[in-house]
């Protein structure tokens, strides 16, 4: 190798490893093991052959050993979980591992198996709501193996079980593994009722402290999201309740943003393409102006 290049190398090295530039603040040094993205998206896959038996995972060719092989799933889940979750702890602490956290991450993961047949039950209500919203679906079974809707549902809910068991750094990455395959983003804070459907779903957004009621639909695009961010007296963002509240039987069409912390009270309505940042009571139907018909000749107006 040449001088001049083992020179350009050694400086370069030398630069990144100061720590005096002002900006170097915000990438945070980190030498702890991190949760693995391939073990997370191995956990989320197993969890799917284990809630959608036959539809993920290998193929069942025999019902009578079928408990055996969802035996053999949930013990590599817990010993998954259980070491991912160590290691989400440890992203979040600046003390050593001890015998504590390694206790909180084993009652963690067995609390988390524990609501495995609870989240089954909700989504299997997101399948019957999805399939009854759409004449184009044939069967439970092509919602189910098919429908990007069904796979961001599925991990929003897994991650918002996670999120409420106190467990750090995993909820958001496997919220995010569904946004990169969907184009769906539900933050895991968010609260959502049964029976809930996406349609299309591309573009949505739901916000951390969103709250959707049971029997409420979602078109593309739709926007649950915040309108201002509140600063405390450091100049920080507050994390506190800046999303919609819809209740119950509420359906939000293609494009619609619904911003701040309102209600869209239940049985209502919202039409495509607009804005709002006002509550509206119950059985509501909020549409957009009637579009101006002109006639232009010749390019005349254009």
């Amino acid at each position: 190798m040449k001088p001049e290049t083992m020179e350009i190398l050694q400086k370069n090295i030398s630069l990144l490893t100061q720590n005096n530039m002002p900006e170097y603040e915000y990438i945070p040094q980190h030498y702890k093991p991190l949760p693995s993205l391939h073990t997370l998206h191995e956990i989320v896959e197993l969890l799917r052959a284990i809630i959608f038996p036959g539809y993920f995972g290998e193929v069942i060719v025999n019902s009578n050993t079928y408990e055996f092989h969802l035996g053999v799933k949930i013990e590599r889940l817990y010993i998954l979980l259980k070491d991912q979750i160590l290691n989400g702890l440890r992203f979040n602490s600046k003390e050593n591992d001890n015998e504590q956290s390694v206790n909180m991450a084993s009652e963690a993961a067995l609390t988390f198996i524990d609501k495995i047949p609870e989240l089954k039950r909700l989504l299997s209500t997101d399948i019957k709501a999805t399939f009854d919203g759409d004449p184009a679906a044939h069967n439970y079974g092509e919602i189910i193996f098919c429908y990007p809707s069904i796979r961001a549902v599925f991990n929003h809910r897994v991650a918002h079980e996670l999120l409420n068991l106190g467990v750090p750094v995993i909820p958001r990455v496997i919220s995010e593994l569904a946004h990169s395959e969907t184009g769906i983003d539900i933050h895991p804070g968010a609260q959502i009722g049964e029976y809930f459907s996406i349609d299309h779903g591309t573009g949505i957004v739901i916000g951390e402290t969103c709250i959707i009621g049971n029997h409420v639909r979602l078109y593309q695009g739709v926007t649950l999201g915040a309108i201002r961010i509140r600063m405390d007296e450091n100049g920080l963002p507050l994390n506190i309740p800046r999303h919609p509240i819809l209740e119950d039987n509420v359906v939000v069409y293609a494009n619609a943003s619904v911003l701040g912390r309102i209600t869209i009270g239940k049985d209502s309505t919202i039409g495509g393409n607009v804005w709002i940042t006002n509550s509206v009571p119950p059985g509501s139907k909020i549409l957009q102006q009637k579009a101006i018909v002109s006639s232009f000749f010749d390019g005349l107006g254009i």
